[in-house]
């Protein structure tokens, strides 16, 4: 790790609020909607298939989500799922989108703690106007320097990110529940990476391999460990 200052990122959905039981819980209902037409391995099955195919187009979050719920609804019922059981849907992602947003426990009071001694960013992704709308309401926002809401977190994001901060890799940590996501392109970039697992995760999500990171990467419990790991590698 460098010796200067170190800027520290963080992952928003599942990182500072709670966002992934949201979506098991819509899960859930979607499947007892569908119970009729198939069993729910096969709708889960279906739906996480219809939701790769359409990243792409759609990206990340509800609205994206609800596309492919909608298409997947039409496909397993083989066309005869009805208007209102369409509404019904729709009336789920209306209810994510207005949902509160919920943060970790620790959060609000190390962000605090935080914010006096390094510069702070928040790097997520997903809808624009929905992540705006969380962090407008999560009562955090004033602790971040910088927000980046981009439409994919890999190799090539963060080095537009950090080349845009003037954020030379080996001073920059980053913290996020996702492999995939917050932890994989930072190391292989040079970074330093704590992960703080949630207790689910979307399976697009989940890595098996992470690149070579001696001394870089670290695994925490909470967001309150952030701390006393920067002042062990402050030594």
């Amino acid at each position: 790790m460098s010796s200067r200052e170190l800027v520290i990122g963080f992952d928003a959905d599942d990182t500072l609020w709670h966002n992934e039981t949201i979506f098991e819980n819509v899960h859930a209902r979607y499947r007892d909607m569908l119970a009729h037409y198939h069993d729910a391995a096969t709708v889960d099955r279906t739906l996480f298939a219809t939701e790769m195919r359409n990243l792409e187009p759609y990206g990340y979050g509800v609205k994206g989500f609800m596309l492919s719920a909608v298409e997947t609804a039409i496909e397993l019922s083989a066309s005869k799922i009805s208007a209102d059981e369409i509404r019904r849907l729709l009336e789920l992602g209306r209810e994510m989108l207005a949902h509160p947003v919920d943060l970790l426990d620790g959060v609000a009071e190390t962000l605090a703690s935080l914010a006096i001694t390094h510069r702070l960013l928040i790097i997520t992704k997903g809808d624009l106007r929905d992540q705006e709308r969380k962090l407008a309401k999560s009562g955090i926002a004033q602790h971040f320097r910088h927000v980046e809401i981009v439409s994919e977190k890999n190799e090539s994001a963060y080095v537009t990110i950090l080349r845009r901060h003037s954020i030379a890799p080996e001073d920059f940590l980053m913290v996020g529940n996702s492999l995939k996501s917050d932890i994989v392109p930072v190391l292989a970039l040079g970074g330093a990476a704590a992960h703080v697992p949630y207790p689910l995760t979307w399976a697009y999500e989940q890595v098996d391999v992470l690149p070579p990171s001696e001394g870089r990467f670290f695994e925490i419990k909470s967001v309150r460990e952030i701390p006393p790991l920067l002042a062990r590698l402050a030594r």
